[in-house]
Formats: C-alpha cells, structure tokens, sequence
C-alpha cells in the first residue's frame, strides 16, 4: 500500500484555452502526436493528448469570464515543463521549434540543468528542461 502523506506522480495536466481549434493545431503540431480524446462533456471541450505517462488537456468552455493572455505574474499557472535527457536534446528542440515557426527563448544554463521557454497562443509558459550535465 502507498504511503497517503508521499504525493503520487501527477498523471494529468489541463489547461483552459480561448481558441480549441488554434490551440489544438499548435499542440498537434508541436507534440507531433494527435490528441487521443476529442469530446465534448457537457461544461467544456476536453482535447486530451499522451505525454510520456502524463495527458495533457486542452479545455475550451463556452462561458469564459475573460480572453486575456495569461500571464504568470498573475495567481495562478506559472510555466509547464517537459523533461528531455541533455542539454544536446534542447538544441534538437530549438532547431524543431525553428522548423515549427514557434518563437522561443535562447538555452539558459543553470546549476540545477538547462531550460529553453516558449509560449503556447494563450501566452502559456512552456520549457524544455534538461538536468545538469
């Protein structure tokens, strides 16, 4: 039996965007997967997509209370981040990301690894990071 005070891994993430169609064009093509779930259950749209162990939704609601950009200097959602293996994997990354038309950040190197930032069409924070070398 698992110990109730260790927290479990986390198996999904959702983020609310105001766009489903842009939003699911974009993850579509930067995961380079198709999203496995496409539905619609009642109070909102949920595109699901398979990251490694984790999925990865996309919320669209009818009713928004606001279309403004997020931003994590606001309560809230600050960044997601996405584990790759070495730093040579962030410059694949940034070359894919060039491919892709997607505008990111320069590698940042620090003592706990290395991380390159991008944003999603809600201004969503989104890293690749990779541990120390």
């Amino acid at each position: 039996m698992a110990n109730a005070t260790t927290m479990p891994a986390i198996t999904h993430v959702a983020v609310t965007v105001t766009g489903r169609g842009a939003s699911k064009a974009w993850y579509t093509k930067v995961f380079s997967v198709k999203p496995v779930l496409d539905e619609d259950t009642g109070p909102f749209r949920h595109i699901v997509y398979l990251v490694g162990n984790t999925a990865f939704g996309l919320h669209g609601f009818p009713d928004l209370v606001g279309t403004e950009p997020c931003n994590e200097r606001r309560p809230g959602l600050d960044h997601i981040a996405f584990g790759v293996a070495s730093r040579d994997e962030l410059a694949e990354w940034a070359a894919r990301l060039d491919e892709l038309g997607v505008d990111y950040s320069d590698i940042v190197d620090a003592s706990n690894g290395s991380g390159l930032s991008f944003r999603d069409p809600d201004n969503i924070a989104l890293e690749l990071f990779a541990p120390p070398a």
